[in-house]
């Protein structure tokens, strides 16, 4: 590969890195909001409505996606590191939302400090059990994902993108509804209704999202002249 389609490569994977912790931080920012999607009308499972989501939810999958696209053009290692970075950045930006729920708000502040907190203040140690479970979350769909790669040689895109996805999905919405219930955010008679809620809207959008995996890998081999399985090795020399 020349210097410049290197170079190129890189921009494109810096490019995903960007989407990938934007979706991450915001998802964490927006969570405490709750929503109702009824495709099948008002149904109710374990005492919760099926399908009443937090609106944290909606940029999750798009990190699966992106994770899944490293992984198959970039390789397993690159797509760890893009975990890791993001896991950083969310903690980095918690941080900062701490300090600002410290500071007292200005009598002419258009939010004062009760609506800031309400809205923002979370408890650290809710953030970094989130945090550590969608951590193992990301890892475990990126391992069962080149698993399925490595069994396949590199075809049947369909299966490890699904497969990878729907396991840790599992994994991170589970450990999360939990986590909202221990801390009291949520009353433990919903944990079962919103695990389910939640895992089958993440499988559901897993299932829409794979023609745009197969779009983008597709447009990224033909530009980079990529074999099937085949990666690039950004930290090859040039």
């Amino acid at each position: 590969m020349t210097a410049s389609k290197r170079k190129e490569a890189y921009r494109i994977y810096i490019y995903l890195g960007a989407l990938f912790i934007t979706s991450l931080v915001v998802s964490n920012l927006i969570f405490q909001k709750f929503f109702f999607w009824k495709p099948f009308g008002d149904v109710t499972i374990f005492g919760a409505s099926l399908f009443e989501i937090s609106v944290g939810i909606l940029p999750y999958p798009i990190t699966f996606l992106i994770t899944d696209l490293i992984s198959e053009i970039f390789g397993r290692r690159k797509a760890n590191q893009i975990v890791t970075t993001g896991i950083f950045a969310s903690f980095f930006s918690m941080g900062i939302i701490l300090i600002a729920d410290y500071v007292p708000a200005i009598n002419s502040s258009p939010v004062n400090d009760e609506i800031f907190s309400q809205v923002f203040a979370l408890s650290p140690l809710a953030v970094l059990a989130s945090m550590l479970a969608y951590l193992c979350a990301q890892y475990v769909d990126i391992a069962i994902y080149h698993f399925w790669k490595r069994v396949t040689k590199g075809k049947y895109l369909w299966l490890r993108n699904n497969f990878s996805t729907f396991l840790s999905q599992i994994i991170d919405t589970t450990t999360v509804v939990g986590l909202l219930c221990l801390f009291g955010v949520l009353p433990w008679n919903l944990f079962q209704g919103l695990v389910i809620s939640g895992v089958l809207f993440k499988i559901f959008i897993a299932f829409l999202d794979t023609p745009f995996l197969y779009l983008f890998v597709y447009i990224i081999r033909k530009r980079f002249n990529l074999a099937v399985g085949e990666e690039i090795d950004l930290d090859a020399e040039t």
